[in-house]
């Protein structure tokens, strides 16, 4: 169970570092400035703050793997991230209209979500 864990630090890692480009990939430069300023300024707050969460989690899981396993605390954070997954795998279904399951991107991101249910969801159960 510990390598489970080791790879959800490298899936969180890698999900931290993908929200670090949304500002290149997604042109946020020109496209926020079409939206209110206040909207503007929460979307990129709202992104910094889960890259920080993917970073804490990451450590967590490369640092803390005996106490996610052991204690309830830990277990109550494996609790969380697989029903962060679940329900980040949900929205992706709620807004196909907006990220439409038939692009490749949204295709793989969203089996990456699958992945983190599966991640955290193990560990727990065993």
């Amino acid at each position: 169970m510990k390598t489970l864990l080791i790879i959800g630090g490298i899936h969180s890692l890698l999900f931290g570092l993908f929200h670090c480009m949304f500002w290149n990939k997604l042109r946020w430069k020109t496209v926020l400035k079409k939206i209110d300023p206040g909207n503007e300024a929460v979307m990129q707050i709202l992104n910094l703050r889960i890259i920080y969460i993917f970073f804490l989690h990451s450590f967590l899981c490369f640092f803390f793997t005996d106490d996610l396993l052991a204690t309830p605390l830990g277990n109550m954070i494996l609790i969380g991230s697989s029903m962060f997954w679940l329900g980040r795998t949900i929205e992706q279904f709620v807004y196909q209209k907006q990220l439409p399951f038939k692009d490749p991107v949204n295709m793989v991101v969203t089996i990456m979500f699958m992945i983190g249910i599966a991640i955290y969801t193990i560990p727990f159960i065993s």
